[in-house]
C-alpha cells in the first residue's frame, strides 16, 4: 500500500510541475535557513562541553558590591585564593589559575622565529581540563620553572613533528630559555580558552610584574575549581562566599562559582545573579527564527495546496466512490507531503553545503555537515519528516474530508472557516515578515549609531605597536625618531587599548569621601602626549607636562569620576591611590568610551606612569598611511631587531568589538530576504486560488463594462488588508521586542516612527508586486476565454 502511495504521490508531483518546484522551493528555502541555524546552535551549545569531567569543573566568580551603585560581577580573582580553596574547603578536588589574556610571546629555535598565543597556568592544569597532551605526562609537564607545552602546529612549525619538539631549548623573547616537556593537540574550536602554549603560572609570578599575584586585594587571574562528585553546589557557594573577607578584612568580595558548561552561554551576570542572558540569547533568538522561517514555509506550503484544492476535489470524490476512507485519503496526501520535504531536505543540504563556507566567514564558526555523524542525520531527517507532516497535514484532513456527492456534482463550496484560516496564515506569514525588517532595520541603525557616535577620543589612524623586546628601554630614543617621521603627528605609550580598559581599583582616597562610598575607577599608566594622541579634550585644567617634574604623582580623571567624587572643584584636589601614590588633580578630560557601549561611562584616573607601558601609539596623519607605517616599520626593526615587526589600528579592535552585532545584522537581513519571499510564495499561492475561484465572475464583470484598473483592485484589496492586520499586530510586538533589545546599550539609538512606516510600506509593495502578477493576468483576459463553458 505504501508503494502505492509513493507511486501517486510521484505521478501528482510529475502532473503539476509548477506547483511542485514552488513547494520544494519554498520548503528548501526554509528548511535551508533551518539547517544553518540549527548547525550554528549545535555549534553554540557544544562550546567547552568536550571536557571529560565537564559536570564537576567550575570557575569562581566574584561580586563586588558598592554602596549606592549595582554590584559587579567578574571572574577576576586573587592570587593566593586557589591555594585556599584547596586547602580549606574539602569539596575542592583541585584548583588551578590561570591568566585573562592570550600571552603573546616571541618563540626561537635556531633560525626559526615565530609569535605564539599562550598561557601562564598551575601544574594541574592538564589535569582536570581534557586537552590531551600527544607527548609528556599531564602531572608532571608543569612541574619544573621554564618548561612549557606547545600544540601540535607550533611543533610542526618548528620541528616538523610533535616527536621532535620534546626536549628541545626555546628562545623566549629573545632573553629566557624554556624546555619543551609536552606536545599537546591542538585546543578544539568550540574551546573559550584559547593557546598555543602553556607555561608555569610561577615563572611569572616570581618577575616583578606578576608580584600582584601574591596579594589579596588585586583581582586579575582567573580561578577553575575542579570540585569531588556529588557536591551540593548551593551548600558550596554558601561556604565560598566569605572566603575573601576572611583573608582581606576590608574587603567588599563575595564569592561563588559558575558550571565551565555555562560560562560561554550564560556570561551575563547583574548584581551577583545570573539573568539569563548573553550568548545564549543569540541562540535562542535565531532557534526561533529558525522555527518562525519553517513555520512560513510550511504555511507557504499549506496555501499552494488548498488552492489547487478544487482541481482535486473530483479525484477526492472519485476514490471515495469506488470505496477509499478517509484514512487512507489522508495518509495519501501526508505521504505527498513528506516525499516533497525529503526532496526539500536534499535540496536544502546541498544548498547549505553550498552556503557553509560564506557562512562560516561571516560568524566566525568552523561548522561542516557530516552526514556520517548520526545524530545530526536523525536531526536533518526529523526536520523533514515534521516538516512533512506540518505542512500536509491541513490539505490532508481538508481535502479527505470532501463528500463525494458533492463534488461530483461540482457544487462543491469551500466553508467561510477555510477562507478565513487560510487568510490567517497568510497574515502570520507578513506579521513575521513585518518582524523581521523592523528588526533588521533597528540592528542595523544600533550598528550605525556605535560606528558613527562620537566616542570622545579619535580612533581613526592610530596606530599601536607592542612594546617588546629593546623597544621597552629604547622607548624615549624610539620615539623621538617617529615623531620626526613626515605623517606622524603624535606619539605616546599606554599600558592599555584606551577602548577597552580592564584595569580598575576601588582604593582611591580623596578629600570629603564619604567613609561608606565604595567606588570603582578605572585606571590607565600613560605617557606624555597620550591625550594628543588619542585626540582626547580637556574640560578643565591641563595635561601632563615635562615642564612639571612632580607630575609623575599627579592625576588626570574624567568628568565621570569627577562627578562619583562629588568635586565642585576637582583641579587641585588631592588623590591618594592604593594607600601609597599621593599628588593633585591636575586637569578633567571630557569622557570617553574606555568600554562597550553596553556598560554606562566608566570613572577613569591616568597616571604617568611610562617605565609600565606596553603599547606606543602613534597618530598618522590622514592620507599618509602606507608611507607612515613603513617608516615606523624601519625604526621599530632598527631598534628592535629581534622581534618581527607588528602593529595595528584602533579602529580594528572598535569593529571587534562589535563583531556579534554586525554578525546578527548581516543573518537577520539574510533571514529577513528569506521569510519574505517565502511569504510571497504563499501569497502568490492565495492569488492564484482567488483568480481561479473568480474567473467567471471577472469575465461577466469584463462583459458588463468593469475595466482593467478595477478587476486588479478587487483581486487585490482583500490581499492588501490582511496585509495591514499583519501590520497592526506586528508593530507593537516588534517595538516592544526592539525596545528591550535596545536596553542592553547603555548608548542606543531611538526608535523612530519611520522605522515602522519604513516596515509597513516595505510589505505593501512587496505585496502589490507580488499581487500584481496574477491580478493584471487576470483582468486582462478575453472574457470570452472565460465564459466559454461551464
Amino acid at each position: 500500500m505504501f508503494k502505492n502511495y509513493l507511486k501517486m504521490a510521484y505521478r501528482n508531483l510529475m502532473r503539476h510541475k509548477v506547483f511542485s518546484l514552488i513547494n520544494v522551493s519554498g520548503l528548501a528555502l526554509g528548511m535551508t535557513c533551518s539547517i544553518l541555524i540549527l548547525l550554528w546552535v549545535k555549534d553554540e551549545m557544544s562550546i567547552n562541553r568536550f571536557h571529560t569531567d565537564i559536570d564537576n569543573l567550575y570557575r569562581v566568580m566574584e561580586v563586588q558590591s558598592y554602596p549606592g551603585a549595582d554590584d559587579l560581577t567578574t571572574d577576576a580573582n586573587p592570587g593566593p585564593l586557589a591555594e585556599a580553596l584547596e586547602q580549606e574547603l574539602p569539596e575542592v578536588k583541585n584548583a588551578v589559575r590561570s591568566t585573562t589574556w592570550e600571552w603573546k610571546q616571541l618563540f626561537a629555535y635556531n633560525d626559526k622565529v615565530l609569535k605564539v598565543s599562550g598561557r601562564y597556568t598551575d601544574p594541574e592544569f592538564f589535569e582536570i581540563f581534557s586537552f590531551p597532551l600527544l607527548h609528556g605526562n599531564p602531572t608532571q609537564v608543569l612541574k619544573q620553572p621554564n618548561s612549557v607545552v606547545i600544540s601540535e602546529t607550533v611543533a610542526k612549525q618548528f620541528f616538523d613533528s610533535p616527536e621532535a619538539a620534546m626536549g628541545k631549548m626555546f628562545k623566549i623573547d629573545n632573553s629566557k630559555s624554556y624546555k619543551v616537556t609536552g606536545v599537546m593537540q591542538d585546543v578544539p574550536k568550540n574551546s573559550t580558552l584559547k593557546f598555543d602554549y602553556v607555561m608555569p603560572l610561577e615563572d611569572w609570578r616570581s618577575t616583578p610584574g606578576g608580584s600582584w599575584l601574591k596579594s589579596w586585594s588585586n583581582n586579575g587571574i582567573r580561578t577553575y575549581l575542579q570540585l569531588q562528585p556529588g557536591t551540593d553546589i548551593t551548600a558550596f557557594n554558601e561556604k565560598i562566599k566569605p572566603i575573601v573577607k576572611q583573608h582581606e578584612k576590608e574587603s567588599n568580595i563575595d564569592l561563588f562559582v559558575q558550571p565551565i558548561s555555562d560560562m560561554y552561554l550564560y556570561g551575563e551576570f547583574r548584581n551577583g545573579s545570573q539573568v539569563g542572558s548573553g550568548n545564549i540569547e543569540d541562540v535562542r533568538l535565531f532557534s526561533v527564527v529558525a522555527v518562525f522561517i519553517l513555520i512560513i514555509a510550511c504555511i507557504n506550503f499549506m496555501n499552494l495546496a488548498t488552492a489547487r484544492s478544487a482541481k482535486r476535489a473530483k479525484e477526492v470524490g472519485v476514490r471515495k466512490a469506488i470505496g477509499a476512507n478517509k484514512s487512507a485519503l489522508v495518509y495519501q496526501f501526508m505521504t505527498e507531503s513528506v516525499l516533497v520535504a525529503f526532496l526539500a531536505l536534499f535540496v536544502s543540504v546541498n544548498l547549505a553545503g553550498i552556503l557553509l563556507p560564506h557562512f562560516n566567514e561571516l560568524t566566525g564558526k568552523f561548522i561542516s555537515i557530516d552526514l556520517s555523524d548520526p545524530t545530526l542525520l536523525l536531526l536533518l531527517i526529523g526536520v523533514a519528516v515534521l516538516t512533512g507532516l506540518v505542512s500536509g497535514s491541513y490539505p490532508a484532513f481538508f481535502l479527505s474530508s470532501f463528500n463525494p456527492a458533492v463534488v461530483l456534482k461540482g457544487t462543491a463550496k469551500l466553508s467561510k472557516r477555510v477562507s478565513v484560516f487560510r487568510k490567517g496564515l497568510v497574515v502570520f506569514q507578513f506579521m513575521l515578515s513585518a518582524l523581521l525588517i523592523i528588526s533588521t532595520l533597528v540592528v542595523y541603525l544600533q550598528l550605525h549609531y556605535i560606528r558613527t557616535k562620537n566616542i570622545g577620543l579619535d580612533r581613526e589612524n592610530l596606530m599601536y605597536v607592542p612594546l617588546e623586546g629593546e623597544l621597552q628601554s629604547r622607548y624615549e630614543v624610539v620615539k623621538r625618531e617617529l615623531e620626526a617621521i613626515p605623517g606622524v603627528l603624535s606619539v605616546s605609550s599606554a599600558n592599555q587599548n584606551p577602548m577597552m580598559v580592564g584595569n580598575s581599583t576601588g582604593n582611591v582616597e580623596w578629600k570629603g569621601k564619604d567613609p561608606n562610598a565604595s567606588i570603582l575607577f578605572s585606571i590607565m599608566t600613560v605617557d606624555y602626549d597620550f591625550l594628543e594622541a588619542m585626540g582626547i579634550t580637556l574640560k578643565e585644567g591641563r595635561d601632563f607636562s615635562r615642564q612639571f617634574g612632580t607630575d609623575t604623582a599627579a592625576f588626570l580623571v574624567n568628568s565621570e569620576a569627577a562627578r562619583l567624587m562629588q568635586l565642585q572643584e576637582p583641579v587641585g584636589e588631592s588623590l591618594k591611590l592604593w594607600g601609597e601614590l599621593s599628588g593633585p588633580i591636575i586637569g578633567v578630560m571630557n569622557d570617553f568610551h574606555s568600554s562597550s557601549m553596553h556598560l554606562a561611562m566608566q570613572p577613569l584616573i591616568l597616571v604617568l606612569r611610562p617605565q609600565e607601558n606596553n603599547t606606543l601609539f602613534a597618530r598618522i596623519a590622514p592620507g599618509s598611511t602606507t608611507a607612515a607605517v613603513a617608516a615606523v616599520e624601519e625604526v621599530v626593526k632598527r631598534q628592535n631587531p629581534a622581534f618581527p615587526f607588528e602593529y595595528h589600528f584602533l579602529d580594528e579592535d572598535f569593529e571587534m568589538m562589535y563583531k556579534s552585532e554586525a554578525v546578527m545584522g548581516q543573518l537577520t537581513t539574510y533571514f529577513a530576504g528569506v521569510a519574505i519571499f517565502i511569504s510571497c510564495l504563499g501569497l502568490f499561492g492565495l492569488a492564484l486560488f482567488t483568480a481561479e475561484q473568480r474567473t467567471k465572475e471577472i469575465g461577466i464583470r469584463k462583459v458588463l463594462g468593469a475595466s482593467i484598473t478595477s478587476i486588479v483592485y478587487m483581486l487585490s484589496k482583500d490581499f492588501l488588508r490582511l496585509v495591514l492586520i499583519a501590520n497592526l499586530i506586528a508593530l507593537p510586538l516588534s517595538w516592544y521586542l526592539m525596545d528591550n533589545w535596545l536596553n542592553d546599550y547603555a548608548f542606543r539609538t531611538e526608535l523612530s516612527w519611520w522605522i515602522f512606516a519604513a516596515a509597513f510600506l516595505s510589505t505593501i509593495v512587496i505585496a502589490m508586486v507580488t499581487l500584481s502578477f496574477h491580478a493584471v493576468k487576470t483582468a486582462v483576459t478575453n472574457p470570452v476565454t472565460s465564459l466559454r463553458t461551464e
